[in-house]
Order: C-alpha cells, then sequence, then structure tokens
C-alpha cells in the first residue's frame, strides 16, 4: 500500500499564478481600446456588404446578418 503526502506549506509558483491571474483580470476590466480609424472602418462594412451580397441567393439569413452586423458600423 502507497501512502500519499502532502506539503503542508503552498509552493511559491501558486501564489505566483494568483497574482499573474489577478493582474491579467484588472488589465482586461479596465484596458484601454485603441482608437479605430475611419478607413478601416469604412473598409470593414464594405467588406461585409460584399459578403453579404454573395451569399444572398443560398443564405438570406446570413446575409442578412451581415447587413445587420455593417450597418452597427
Amino acid at each position: 500500500m502507497s501512502a500519499t503526502t502532502y506539503d503542508s506549506i503552498a509552493t511559491p509558483g501558486y501564489f505566483a499564478n494568483i497574482a499573474t491571474a489577478a493582474r491579467q483580470l484588472f488589465d482586461a476590466i479596465f484596458a484601454v481600446q485603441p482608437a479605430v480609424s475611419q478607413r478601416n472602418t469604412e473598409e470593414t462594412i464594405w467588406w461585409l456588404n460584399s459578403l453579404a451580397n454573395d451569399c444572398e441567393r443560398h443564405s438570406p439569413s446570413l446575409s442578412a446578418e451581415l447587413r445587420y452586423f455593417a450597418s452597427r458600423g
């Protein structure tokens, strides 16, 4: 019969992982979004509308969703 032993002291890696996770959570919550250029937005809208036109015949619901996303800008 084998005996399993447990350390009563937590390894430093555990607390380091907790601290890292807390910092990442803080950064994710309070992150500043980068500015989106107007040209990039216009290109994205054009691309979504182009995809919507391509799939209009075989998937009208997908086409409608793509147009909806494009209208949100």
